[in-house]
């Protein structure tokens, strides 16, 4: 699991790089007064541009376990992971509701 954590990581960081690219791309090409030269181009730089690293292929993982379902967006915790901290305790301000 930590290797997939591990390419979570990175795939974050190069959308975060990529991502203003995108965008500036994505306004020219809609933009209809520039010339249909620049709103070309503009739309083959998009189509050429990778797409593992778009927003949409991202996915929420647990930062502790990997684990991509049961995943809590507070804490970016795992539902297992969020128990196993309640009963030890680890959780500031959370008690059991009933004994």
């Amino acid at each position: 699991m930590k290797s997939k954590i591990i390419k979570d990581k990175n795939n974050r960081y190069l959308n975060s790089l990529f991502e203003t690219k995108r965008t500036i791309l994505k306004s020219l090409k809609k933009n209809y007064n520039l010339t249909r030269l620049t709103n070309w181009n503009s739309a083959i730089n998009l189509t050429d541009s990778n797409l593992n690293y778009a927003t949409a292929k991202l996915v929420n993982r647990c930062i502790l376990t990997g684990r991509k379902s049961k995943y809590t967006k507070s804490l970016n915790i795992s539902r297992l992971q969020f128990l196993k901290a309640a009963r030890n305790g680890n959780i500031v301000g959370l008690k059991k509701g009933s004994w």
